[in-house]
């Protein structure tokens, strides 16, 4: 019996061999290629700095101040946070033609943590509220609160748009360690 190599024998194929023929290969080719074409592109973030005017659609925002608290409230009803309350003074103005709802903010790390605002304003002095909406021209300035470690963050701001279509800005919220200079003591030396 004589072998015959697999030069020789006319259209075998060995399992597990199989070769596409080319006319399916060129189409595939060329859809991989228009597909990649159509990645998606992440929008450039705009970062504002604290007291700039902060828009990327109708709703103007201005983040005026931060101030750390150890707690809120008065002294018969303490609020005390796991972290630090992290307080701040935002303004935002409808500069559309209607009326717009304002979500909670969420604060973002460095790293890309996110942490929610409190829905709680027990103990917050002017809080921006828990039912927020704007009509056409309004300004709303108040208080948010966040409980969060002593760090700088990103403000994640809304256009008021619908989830997964709003445009987003963020403004720098540096670590500031203000002195409380309202409490005033003797001053030092000899009496």
């Amino acid at each position: 019996m004589l072998k015959r190599s697999s030069e020789e024998r006319p259209n075998i194929r060995r399992r597990g061999s199989f070769v596409p023929p080319l006319a399916f290969l060129i189409p595939l080719g060329a859809a991989l290629l228009v597909l990649t074409g159509c990645k998606r592109e992440t929008p450039a973030q705009t970062v504002y700095s604290m007291g700039e005017r902060a828009t990327d659609g109708p709703i103007v925002y201005n983040v005026v101040q931060t101030v750390w608290k150890s707690q809120l409230g008065d002294l018969l009803n303490t609020r005390v946070p796991q972290n630090r309350f992290l307080v701040i003074t935002i303004s935002a103005t409808n500069s559309g033609g209607r009326e717009l709802a304002l979500p909670f903010f969420t604060l973002e790390t460095s790293n890309g943590q996110e942490i929610k605002e409190l829905e709680n304003g027990d103990g917050v002095e002017n809080w921006f509220g828990l039912l927020r909406t704007l009509q056409p021209a309004e300004n709303h300035q108040g208080n948010i609160v966040f409980d969060a470690p002593l760090s700088s963050y990103r403000l994640r701001l809304t256009d008021g748009g619908e989830p997964g279509t709003e445009k987003l800005v963020w403004v720098e919220i540096p670590l500031r360690m203000d002195v409380d200079t309202s409490v005033s003591g003797p001053a030092p030396g000899p009496n």
